[in-house]
């Protein structure tokens, strides 16, 4: 850990810091996703969904920045790369070879569904350990991450 004047308890620091890199994983694995969406879906709403994962892919590239710079803040070193994203991610495997909106939407919603729950739970870690700033800013990204699913699932939710 490096040295800062957070006023925040060393043990609480380097639990936060733990915490953040485990969500960073998530993140950046679901920022990846979420090109890989944007890139392979074909068919006959090509167009709006190509668009909402190239939205989503932006706003996730947000929670990245977000989350590693407060790991750096509390005093914390980041392991954003990509091989800690694989080794360290909770998110279910994208599927490999889909091409239809149905087929990924339904991973879309999956991935996004798992981001969220593990962002709830890094608020109720970072709640109980009273670090509020972190909580606060895991706050912001479910309310986001919800969004983003609620636009993914609308496509499931009613028939054409």
């Amino acid at each position: 850990m490096h040295a800062t004047s957070i006023d925040l308890p060393k043990a609480t620091r380097e639990n936060m810091v733990e915490l953040l890199n485990a969500r960073l994983a998530d993140s950046v694995d679901l920022h990846l996703q979420m090109k890989q969406a944007h890139w392979n879906v074909k068919g006959p709403n090509f167009i709006g969904l190509h668009k909402l994962f190239d939205d989503i892919y932006e706003a996730t590239e947000e929670y990245v920045d977000k989350i590693a710079e407060r790991a750096v803040m509390l005093g914390g070193t980041v392991n954003g790369t990509a091989r800690a994203a694989v080794a360290n991610s909770k998110l279910p495997e994208f599927p490999k070879g889909i091409v239809t909106g149905v087929s990924h939407v339904e991973a879309v919603t999956k991935a996004l569904a798992a981001y969220g729950s593990e962002i709830r739970d890094a608020i109720d870690k970072a709640d109980k350990l009273k670090d509020a700033d972190t909580a606060d800013l895991f706050t912001e990204v479910s309310r986001g991450a919800d969004k983003w699913l609620w636009f993914v699932e609308a496509h499931t939710q009613a028939s054409s």
